[in-house]
């Protein structure tokens, strides 16, 4: 069964990568960076040697997001919010295919195990979500 993992952050994080540091979230060095995205490397390598991976992405920081709606005429009106109320984003995805849920649940923790500067806040958690196959049955 397929499941994405979703990796959730905040822009301070994001911040703290381009070395602004805030309360939780010291700026990261080039080694913690490099670190990192070593371990993700490693992880998406190790999905693909064991015919687990799907798809995985980064996404774009939060002050790079757009809110999107329609206007009376269904033209495209774009803005940069106001979003819903929350601390946390999607900061990135893992799609695999697994035979147990709890295969997926070892993916996420060591996805979430990825190292961050000392002092960091604790990360927000891995969210792991089945993916449908189709729509439910009609029975």
């Amino acid at each position: 069964m397929k499941y994405m993992l979703m990796l959730m952050s905040a822009q301070k994080y994001y911040d703290a990568m381009s070395g602004n540091s805030s309360p939780g979230a010291p700026a990261w060095s080039e080694s913690e960076l490099k670190a990192m995205f070593q371990h993700m490397e490693k992880l998406n390598q190790d999905l693909v040697a064991s015919g687990e991976w799907v798809d995985a992405q980064g996404l774009a920081e939060p002050s790079q997001t757009r809110l999107v709606t329609a206007d009376k005429d269904g033209r495209p009106v774009v803005s940069d919010g106001p979003f819903g109320e929350t601390k946390e984003v999607l900061a990135g995805y893992w799609i695999v295919d697994v035979e147990t849920p709890e295969r997926a649940y070892e993916i996420a923790a060591r996805a979430y195990s990825c190292p961050v500067p000392e002092g960091s806040d604790p990360e927000p958690a891995v969210v792991v979500r089945p993916v449908s196959d189709g729509p439910p049955d009609q029975t």
